[in-house]
């Protein structure tokens, strides 16, 4: 059986500032939460890049990148930029980065091969809308998904990927993915993966996290599906307590 390491990963959105940002780390570092089975992410915002603390034992990423090196293309930041502050990890692909501002399929591939090769983590983001859901399209749209990435991927850059699941019809509608129905497209996701040559060897030890509204009250029973390796977590994750509370589920 393969031991995945379980992360937990924190997506502040556009919320947070310094004081929430030294609280988490002081509260996740004295709790003692972290350990060879548990890791913990935070994204913070652009401008807390710099007051992250790195003798934290917590993992620092950002929430987005561009798929370009450099040039005119004002309010972009460059994985260069995200290498200088110490990230670890890059969100690639969310659902709101993809809806709101209209990012492709090509263009989060692009965008995960630029993580990649610059040797940071990334956390690519998959999910379907209510309509696809409800018309069955689940598993055609994540494998729509995977294999904009593989096309334009090499092996090599899934060696550090990290995949999160985000079911886009149970975030903030008051609809609910049971843990048997995200366990079930989870090992829909590892098995696409082993389907193609270069995600083969790499399928059993990806994490697959989980992004529906992780929260203290539903962790334990979703971090206890076979194929749930960890969570992004939105909301929960601006409340140390609730955070911590997850943290401890995992462990």
């Amino acid at each position: 059986m393969t031991i995945r390491r379980t992360l937990i990963a924190a997506n502040w959105k556009m919320n947070g500032d310094i004081a929430l940002l030294d609280s988490m780390l002081s509260v996740i570092d004295s709790e003692g939460v972290i350990s060879d089975t548990v890791e913990a992410l935070i994204c913070p915002s652009f401008t807390l890049l710099g007051a992250f603390d790195k003798q934290s034992n917590v993992c620092l990423g950002a929430q987005n990148v561009s798929q370009h090196d450099s040039g005119a293309y004002t309010g972009e930041i460059s994985i260069e930029m995200l290498k200088q502050a110490a990230c670890e990890y890059v969100i690639v692909g969310h659902s709101e980065r993809r809806e709101i501002y209209a990012e492709t399929d090509q263009i989060v591939a692009e965008k995960f091969v630029q993580i990649a090769r610059a040797g940071l983590k990334p956390v690519l983001c998959l999910g379907e809308s209510l309509e696809q859901r409800e018309s069955n399209f689940t598993e055609k749209v994540l494998a729509q998904q995977i294999a904009a990435v593989i096309d334009a991927s090499d092996v090599n850059d899934w060696a550090h990927a990290v995949i999160a699941y985000e079911p886009i019809w149970a975030i903030g509608t008051g609809k609910t993915a049971t843990p048997e129905m995200a366990q079930e497209t989870h090992a829909f996701i590892r098995e696409n993966l082993r389907s193609h040559s270069k995600t083969h060897d790499i399928a059993e030890t990806m994490r697959i996290l989980y992004g529906g509204s992780m929260k203290p009250d539903n962790a334990v029973d979703l971090l206890s599906q076979a194929d749930i390796d960890g969570g992004l977590v939105g909301g929960a994750s601006l409340d140390p307590n609730s955070f911590i509370s997850i943290l401890k589920a995992a462990s």
